[in-house]
């Protein structure tokens, strides 16, 4: 299955990154229902079908990421609460995926708790930096799934990260929510993470068929510029249906609407890597 899902991602010549830390992103925005496990879940599968190790990290305490790549509900795995509460190892809590290339960090109920627990915490904001730290030499990505709050969960996903990936689902609510997740950003980068980027807007659920859709991506476009993506996520069925059989859409239907749009969002994501080490041959808004 994996080579079906190469030849299409390596059309675009497979690309050496050279040897660096992993890039870190967290898939965030405070508005729920925009695509953030969609994207964490593909965009990841995505990179590593491209042959770049990626770390696939749920944050959110519904562990849609956890079942969407795959993993079904089991109390005895350890969890992303182990890790940031009972300090588990790496090597105890990590899990292969299907995905050849793709580690998965999963998580499950108990993260609720975690986020009340961390609150009397020593350097609350930092637990999941510190523990992803050592990691960044195994991995060309790591990929956070955020939950829709600004909690203490998304802080340490936020101040662990290099960059932040945001999904806009292409409708006028979203659009004003847009605002408030970057004076968030600028909050954070201000007394958290002073290196915190945005890697990019991410237009989903996008309908070229509606003004709407065709409308918010233009504004999106015309206000934040080079920061939005090229690559567009459409409404898709096969991508609404991937999550209940625990596939990522490239082995669901590698030859959706759904499948063609994140293998060109990890294209994308790919060439911005590369930009930045000064090597990319091929043009890529900078996400800075």
């Amino acid at each position: 299955m994996k080579h079906l899902a190469c030849s299409a991602l390596l059309c675009y010549v497979s690309l050496s990154l050279g040897e660096f830390l992993a890039r870190v992103i967290a898939v965030a925005n405070q508005k729920g229902g925009v695509g953030k496990t969609t994207t964490a879940v593909n965009l990841a599968a995505c990179l590593a079908a491209a042959e770049q190790p990626t770390l696939l990290i749920d944050c959110d305490s519904q562990a849609n990421a956890t079942a969407a790549i795959g993993f079904s509900k089991d109390p005895s795995r350890r969890t992303m609460y182990h890790t940031l509460i009972l300090n588990e190892p790496y090597e105890k809590v990590v899990q292969k995926s299907q995905v050849d290339g793709l580690d998965v960090l999963p998580a499950d109920k108990n993260m609720a708790g975690a986020a009340v627990e961390l609150v009397g915490a020593d350097n609350r904001e930092y637990k999941l930096q510190a523990f992803l730290q050592p990691l960044r030499e195994r991995y060309k990505f790591i990929i956070l799934d955020c939950p829709p709050a600004l909690d203490l969960l998304t802080l340490n996903a936020l101040v662990a990260a290099d960059a932040v990936l945001v999904p806009i689902q292409c409708e006028y609510l979203a659009l004003e929510g847009v605002s408030e997740l970057l004076d968030t950003l600028m909050r954070i980068r201000r007394t958290l993470n002073p290196s915190l980027e945005i890697e990019g807007i991410l237009l989903t659920m996008y309908d070229e068929r509606t003004t709407l859709s065709r409308q918010v991506a233009t504004d999106l476009r015309s206000f934040f510029g080079q920061q939005v993506f090229q690559s567009v996520i459409p409404r898709n069925v096969r991508l609404a249906e991937a999550p209940s059989f625990g596939k990522p859409i490239i082995f669901y239907d590698i030859h959706s609407k759904g499948a063609e749009g994140y293998t060109q969002l990890a294209q994308e994501v790919i060439a911005n890597v590369e930009k930045r080490a000064g090597t990319g041959a091929r043009s890529a808004h900078s996400g800075a």
